[in-house]
């Protein structure tokens, strides 16, 4: 199953994978249906969760029914117990959504707008660099490991911070080396085979390092690093399969 998971990553483009998987997954809903594990997205049990990525292969990261992963479901976590996020007036931005949040932020959210450049289930085919949306429209944005992809990615911070509401939360996720201060920067390479080894993915134009707080910083957000998988008990990380999950940046936009 590893080297199945590890062959589709590499071998097809992302938009093509979307739109598959949406035929497999209500499928996979009933065939992987068990008590192992539990996806607090739909709070749905299931026998067993797929190995995922792009090069070396974590066990027990993708869920079958909403394709969530570990850092998917500690978010959704950290949004309803710690945040006032789930409140259905909230203007929120979603660059390049997750199938797993989707369809429910689709149907819950009054105003609920979704954005990428290549994504075929988007609302508006935006640049993050150059985005159509007047300052200080959204109260909620969203953009996970979207800024890694990006070439100028601290223009597009800027983007992002501009269209924040003041008192905004932004949620900025993207790969860390945390064993490394400073940010890995290779968006002038080519060779997918070489960014693949560098950055763990073809298409990744850097890994970011430590520094990553401050560029956020420098852009004017007001930066908390939560460590949300510290404050839950040992039976919660086991029954959602939360372990590799991550930090979550948390960026504020102050008055």
């Amino acid at each position: 199953m590893k080297f199945i998971v590890r062959l589709l990553l590499n071998l097809f483009p992302r938009t093509f994978l979307i739109r598959t998987s949406l035929l497999f997954k209500p499928l996979f809903n009933i065939f992987f249906k068990g008590k192992k594990f539990t996806d607090p997205i739909n709070n749905k049990s299931y026998s067993y969760f797929f190995p995922y990525g792009y090069n070396k292969q974590r066990k027990n990261a993708l869920c079958p029914g909403t394709f969530s992963l570990e850092r998917h479901r500690l978010l959704w976590l950290y949004l309803k117990k710690e945040t006032e996020f789930f409140n259905s007036n909230n203007k929120i931005l979603h660059f390049a959504p997750e199938q797993c949040f989707h369809k429910f932020f689709k149907s819950f959210f009054k105003n609920y707008t979704t954005t990428d450049l290549n994504s075929p289930i988007v609302d508006i085919k935006a640049d993050i660099c150059n985005l159509p949306f007047s300052d200080n429209s959204f109260d909620y944005i969203l953009c996970n490991h979207v800024l890694e992809h990006i070439y100028d990615d601290e223009k597009a911070m800027k983007e992002i911070y501009r269209v924040l509401n003041k008192n905004g939360i932004a949620i900025l996720q993207v790969p860390i080396d945390i064993n490394s201060d400073l940010t890995h920067e290779g968006r002038d390479i080519d060779d997918k085979e070489v960014r693949n080894k560098l950055f763990g993915q073809y298409d990744h134009l850097r890994i970011y390092g430590l520094d990553y707080f401050k560029k956020l910083k420098k852009v004017g957000f007001n930066v908390k690093n939560i460590d949300y998988l510290s404050k839950l008990n040992k039976e919660e990380v086991e029954k959602f399969s939360l372990i590799n999950s991550g930090t979550i940046p948390v960026c504020i936009k102050d008055l």
